[in-house]
Protein backbone atom coordinates (compact mmCIF):
# COMPACT_ATOMS: atom_id res chain seq x y z
CA UNK A 1 0.00 0.00 0.00
CA UNK A 2 1.28 3.45 -0.90
CA UNK A 3 1.88 5.51 2.27
CA UNK A 4 -0.29 8.62 2.62
CA UNK A 5 1.41 11.81 1.46
CA UNK A 6 0.50 14.75 3.67
CA UNK A 7 1.57 18.32 4.19
CA UNK A 8 1.43 21.19 6.64
CA UNK A 9 1.97 24.92 6.34
CA UNK A 10 3.23 26.71 9.44
CA UNK A 11 2.59 30.49 9.49
CA UNK A 12 5.16 31.73 11.96
CA UNK A 13 6.45 35.10 13.12
CA UNK A 14 9.45 35.06 10.80
CA UNK A 15 8.64 32.55 8.09
CA UNK A 16 5.83 30.64 6.43
CA UNK A 17 6.98 27.05 5.91
CA UNK A 18 5.69 24.01 4.07
CA UNK A 19 6.60 20.41 4.87
CA UNK A 20 5.37 17.54 2.70
CA UNK A 21 6.11 13.99 3.82
CA UNK A 22 5.02 10.38 3.42
CA UNK A 23 3.59 8.88 6.61
CA UNK A 24 5.08 5.42 7.02
CA UNK A 25 3.97 3.66 10.19
CA UNK A 26 5.06 5.79 13.12
CA UNK A 27 7.57 7.71 11.01
CA UNK A 28 7.83 10.28 8.25
CA UNK A 29 9.85 10.47 5.05
CA UNK A 30 10.36 14.05 3.90
CA UNK A 31 9.36 14.82 0.32
CA UNK A 32 9.83 18.60 0.28
CA UNK A 33 10.45 21.49 2.69
CA UNK A 34 10.30 25.13 1.61
CA UNK A 35 10.10 28.48 3.39
CA UNK A 36 9.23 32.09 2.68
CA UNK A 37 10.35 34.98 4.90
CA UNK A 38 7.06 36.74 5.59
CA UNK A 39 8.14 38.62 8.77
CA UNK A 40 4.75 38.80 10.46
CA UNK A 41 6.34 39.45 13.84
CA UNK A 42 9.30 41.64 12.92
CA UNK A 43 9.19 45.03 14.60
CA UNK A 44 5.83 44.36 16.25
CA UNK A 45 5.24 44.58 19.97
CA UNK A 46 2.79 42.22 21.66
CA UNK A 47 -0.73 43.39 20.89
CA UNK A 48 0.16 45.31 17.73
CA UNK A 49 -2.01 44.53 14.68
CA UNK A 50 -0.66 42.63 11.70
CA UNK A 51 0.19 45.06 8.87
CA UNK A 52 -1.93 44.64 5.73
CA UNK A 53 1.11 44.19 3.50
CA UNK A 54 2.40 41.31 5.62
CA UNK A 55 -0.99 39.62 5.64
CA UNK A 56 -0.89 39.88 1.84
CA UNK A 57 2.61 38.35 1.79
CA UNK A 58 1.42 35.41 3.89
CA UNK A 59 -1.63 34.86 1.67
CA UNK A 60 0.67 34.77 -1.37
CA UNK A 61 3.13 32.39 0.30
CA UNK A 62 0.36 30.04 1.46
CA UNK A 63 -1.03 29.93 -2.07
CA UNK A 64 2.33 29.02 -3.57
CA UNK A 65 2.96 26.37 -0.92
CA UNK A 66 -0.51 24.85 -1.26
CA UNK A 67 0.03 24.58 -5.01
CA UNK A 68 3.38 22.85 -4.50
CA UNK A 69 1.95 20.43 -1.93
CA UNK A 70 -0.86 19.46 -4.28
CA UNK A 71 1.52 19.16 -7.22
CA UNK A 72 3.55 16.72 -5.12
CA UNK A 73 0.44 14.65 -4.42
CA UNK A 74 -0.38 15.63 -0.83
CA UNK A 75 -3.92 14.53 -0.01
CA UNK A 76 -4.15 16.59 3.20
CA UNK A 77 -2.60 19.97 3.95
CA UNK A 78 -2.96 21.33 7.47
CA UNK A 79 -2.49 25.13 7.72
CA UNK A 80 -1.65 26.48 11.17
CA UNK A 81 -0.54 29.79 12.66
CA UNK A 82 1.40 30.41 15.85
CA UNK A 83 2.32 33.33 18.12
CA UNK A 84 2.31 36.20 15.61
CA UNK A 85 -1.31 35.50 14.69
CA UNK A 86 -2.69 34.34 18.04
CA UNK A 87 -1.34 37.48 19.74
CA UNK A 88 -2.58 39.98 17.14
CA UNK A 89 -5.90 41.79 17.55
CA UNK A 90 -6.56 41.27 13.84
CA UNK A 91 -5.29 37.69 13.61
CA UNK A 92 -8.74 36.63 12.44
CA UNK A 93 -8.29 38.91 9.40
CA UNK A 94 -5.33 36.82 8.23
CA UNK A 95 -7.22 33.56 8.71
CA UNK A 96 -10.22 34.99 6.82
CA UNK A 97 -8.01 36.22 3.96
CA UNK A 98 -6.46 32.76 3.55
CA UNK A 99 -9.90 31.11 3.65
CA UNK A 100 -11.39 33.56 1.14
CA UNK A 101 -8.52 33.35 -1.38
CA UNK A 102 -7.50 29.71 -1.04
CA UNK A 103 -10.52 27.97 0.50
CA UNK A 104 -8.61 26.49 3.44
CA UNK A 105 -9.00 27.03 7.17
CA UNK A 106 -6.15 28.30 9.33
CA UNK A 107 -5.91 26.73 12.79
CA UNK A 108 -4.43 29.17 15.29
CA UNK A 109 -2.52 27.05 17.79
CA UNK A 110 -2.53 27.74 21.50
CA UNK A 111 0.88 27.84 23.18
CA UNK A 112 0.27 24.46 24.84
CA UNK A 113 -0.66 22.92 21.47
CA UNK A 114 2.46 24.36 19.85
CA UNK A 115 4.57 22.89 22.66
CA UNK A 116 2.97 19.44 22.31
CA UNK A 117 3.47 19.28 18.55
CA UNK A 118 7.08 20.45 18.91
CA UNK A 119 7.71 17.70 21.50
CA UNK A 120 6.28 15.03 19.21
CA UNK A 121 8.29 16.19 16.21
CA UNK A 122 11.56 16.67 18.11
CA UNK A 123 11.45 13.24 19.73
CA UNK A 124 10.49 11.43 16.52
CA UNK A 125 13.04 8.77 15.70
CA UNK A 126 15.20 9.21 18.79
CA UNK A 127 17.78 6.46 19.14
CA UNK A 128 16.73 4.02 21.90
CA UNK A 129 20.27 4.37 23.24
CA UNK A 130 19.53 8.04 23.95
CA UNK A 131 16.15 7.69 25.59
CA UNK A 132 14.22 4.85 27.21
CA UNK A 133 10.41 5.14 27.20
CA UNK A 134 10.42 6.69 30.68
CA UNK A 135 13.48 8.96 30.25
CA UNK A 136 12.64 12.58 31.05
CA UNK A 137 13.19 14.67 27.92
CA UNK A 138 13.00 18.39 27.30
CA UNK A 139 12.22 20.24 24.08
CA UNK A 140 12.90 23.94 23.57
CA UNK A 141 11.24 25.68 20.62
CA UNK A 142 12.53 29.23 20.08
CA UNK A 143 10.38 30.90 17.46
CA UNK A 144 9.96 34.43 16.26
CA UNK A 145 7.01 35.30 18.49
CA UNK A 146 7.13 32.81 21.35
CA UNK A 147 9.35 30.31 23.13
CA UNK A 148 8.09 26.95 24.37
CA UNK A 149 9.73 24.65 26.90
CA UNK A 150 8.33 21.14 27.32
CA UNK A 151 9.14 18.18 29.55
CA UNK A 152 7.88 14.67 28.93
CA UNK A 153 8.69 11.08 28.06
CA UNK A 154 8.40 8.95 24.96
CA UNK A 155 5.89 6.74 26.72
CA UNK A 156 3.68 9.43 28.20
CA UNK A 157 4.21 12.46 25.99
CA UNK A 158 4.38 15.99 27.43
CA UNK A 159 3.89 16.29 31.19
CA UNK A 160 4.82 19.97 31.71
CA UNK A 161 5.11 22.93 29.38
CA UNK A 162 5.28 26.70 29.32
CA UNK A 163 4.83 29.11 26.42
CA UNK A 164 6.49 32.52 26.79
CA UNK A 165 5.35 35.45 24.60
CA UNK A 166 8.92 36.30 23.64
CA UNK A 167 10.83 35.29 20.51
CA UNK A 168 13.59 36.36 18.16
CA UNK A 169 11.31 38.80 16.29
CA UNK A 170 9.82 40.27 19.49
CA UNK A 171 13.15 41.41 20.96
CA UNK A 172 14.80 44.75 20.08
CA UNK A 173 16.95 44.65 16.93
CA UNK A 174 20.71 44.79 17.34
CA UNK A 175 23.29 46.87 15.53
CA UNK A 176 24.98 45.15 12.59
CA UNK A 177 27.16 43.59 13.87
CA UNK A 178 25.77 43.46 17.42
CA UNK A 179 27.74 45.19 20.17
CA UNK A 180 28.16 44.13 23.83
CA UNK A 181 25.50 46.63 24.93
CA UNK A 182 23.02 45.00 22.52
CA UNK A 183 23.62 41.60 24.06
CA UNK A 184 23.40 42.96 27.60
CA UNK A 185 20.02 44.53 26.81
CA UNK A 186 18.77 41.30 25.22
CA UNK A 187 19.91 39.21 28.19
CA UNK A 188 18.18 41.53 30.65
CA UNK A 189 14.85 41.35 28.80
CA UNK A 190 15.07 37.59 28.32
CA UNK A 191 16.00 37.03 31.98
CA UNK A 192 12.88 38.93 33.06
CA UNK A 193 10.70 36.79 30.77
CA UNK A 194 12.25 33.55 32.04
CA UNK A 195 12.13 34.54 35.73
CA UNK A 196 8.91 32.59 36.48
CA UNK A 197 10.00 29.46 34.57
CA UNK A 198 10.58 26.60 37.00
CA UNK A 199 10.84 23.16 35.36
CA UNK A 200 9.89 20.52 37.95
CA UNK A 201 12.78 18.20 37.09
CA UNK A 202 16.09 18.30 35.21
CA UNK A 203 15.86 16.38 31.92
CA UNK A 204 18.23 13.60 30.98
CA UNK A 205 18.27 14.93 27.41
CA UNK A 206 17.22 18.35 26.08
CA UNK A 207 16.46 19.00 22.42
CA UNK A 208 16.18 22.30 20.56
CA UNK A 209 14.01 23.08 17.54
CA UNK A 210 13.21 26.22 15.56
CA UNK A 211 15.03 28.45 13.10
CA UNK A 212 17.60 29.84 15.54
CA UNK A 213 18.63 26.38 16.71
CA UNK A 214 18.95 24.90 13.23
CA UNK A 215 20.82 27.95 11.92
CA UNK A 216 23.40 28.08 14.69
CA UNK A 217 24.53 24.54 13.81
CA UNK A 218 26.34 26.17 10.87
CA UNK A 219 28.45 28.10 13.38
CA UNK A 220 29.12 25.67 16.24
CA UNK A 221 27.57 22.28 15.46
CA UNK A 222 24.53 20.56 16.91
CA UNK A 223 25.45 20.55 20.63
CA UNK A 224 24.38 23.84 22.20
CA UNK A 225 25.93 24.47 25.58
CA UNK A 226 26.37 27.78 27.38
CA UNK A 227 29.94 27.83 26.03
CA UNK A 228 29.10 27.03 22.40
CA UNK A 229 26.32 29.64 22.37
CA UNK A 230 28.78 32.27 23.64
CA UNK A 231 31.16 31.24 20.86
CA UNK A 232 28.37 31.64 18.30
CA UNK A 233 27.52 35.11 19.64
CA UNK A 234 31.19 36.06 19.33
CA UNK A 235 31.08 35.02 15.68
CA UNK A 236 28.02 37.21 15.12
CA UNK A 237 29.82 40.18 16.70
CA UNK A 238 32.87 39.72 14.50
CA UNK A 239 31.38 40.74 11.13
CA UNK A 240 28.26 42.21 9.49
CA UNK A 241 25.30 39.87 8.99
CA UNK A 242 25.87 39.75 5.23
CA UNK A 243 29.42 38.45 5.72
CA UNK A 244 28.42 35.88 8.35
CA UNK A 245 25.62 34.71 6.08
CA UNK A 246 27.95 34.33 3.12
CA UNK A 247 30.66 32.48 5.06
CA UNK A 248 28.28 30.08 6.81
CA UNK A 249 25.73 29.62 4.00
CA UNK A 250 22.85 31.21 5.90
CA UNK A 251 20.14 33.65 4.89
CA UNK A 252 21.10 37.20 5.90
CA UNK A 253 17.64 37.78 7.34
CA UNK A 254 18.09 34.77 9.62
CA UNK A 255 21.52 35.97 10.75
CA UNK A 256 20.01 39.32 11.76
CA UNK A 257 17.61 37.44 14.08
CA UNK A 258 20.23 35.10 15.54
CA UNK A 259 21.53 37.29 18.41
CA UNK A 260 18.06 37.35 19.97
CA UNK A 261 17.47 33.67 19.23
CA UNK A 262 20.77 32.60 20.77
CA UNK A 263 20.18 34.64 23.93
CA UNK A 264 16.82 32.86 24.28
CA UNK A 265 18.56 29.50 23.83
CA UNK A 266 21.09 30.52 26.49
CA UNK A 267 18.25 31.23 28.90
CA UNK A 268 16.68 27.84 28.14
CA UNK A 269 19.97 26.05 28.88
CA UNK A 270 20.13 27.85 32.24
CA UNK A 271 16.46 27.16 33.08
CA UNK A 272 16.72 23.45 32.27
CA UNK A 273 20.20 22.95 33.73
CA UNK A 274 21.20 20.99 30.63
CA UNK A 275 22.81 21.64 27.24
CA UNK A 276 20.67 21.33 24.13
CA UNK A 277 21.01 19.04 21.15
CA UNK A 278 19.48 20.28 17.91
CA UNK A 279 16.68 17.90 16.94
CA UNK A 280 15.96 16.62 13.46
CA UNK A 281 12.27 17.53 13.62
CA UNK A 282 9.95 19.96 15.32
CA UNK A 283 6.53 21.58 15.10
CA UNK A 284 5.79 20.64 11.49
CA UNK A 285 6.80 17.02 11.95
CA UNK A 286 4.59 16.89 15.03
CA UNK A 287 1.68 18.27 13.04
CA UNK A 288 2.12 15.61 10.35
CA UNK A 289 2.28 12.84 12.93
CA UNK A 290 -1.11 14.00 14.22
CA UNK A 291 -2.67 14.41 10.77
CA UNK A 292 -5.96 12.53 10.28
CA UNK A 293 -5.12 12.30 6.54
CA UNK A 294 -8.33 14.04 5.53
CA UNK A 295 -8.27 16.86 3.00
CA UNK A 296 -8.67 20.39 4.33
Amino acid sequence: MTPPRIGCIDIGSNTTRLLVADREGAGLTEVAAVRAFTALGTGRAAGDPLPAERIAAVVLAVGEQLALARELGATAVDVVATAAVRGAPNGADLAEAVRRVHGVEVRVLLGAEEAAYAFAGATLGLDPADAAPDTVLAVVDVGGGSTELVLGTLAGGPTWSVSLPIGSARLPPCLDPPCPDDLSALRAEVAAAFAPVAPPVRPALALAVGGSATSVTRLVGSELSAHSLRVALTVLQSAPAADVASIHLLDERRVALLPAGLVLLEAAVTALGAPLRVAGGGLREGLLLASPFTPR
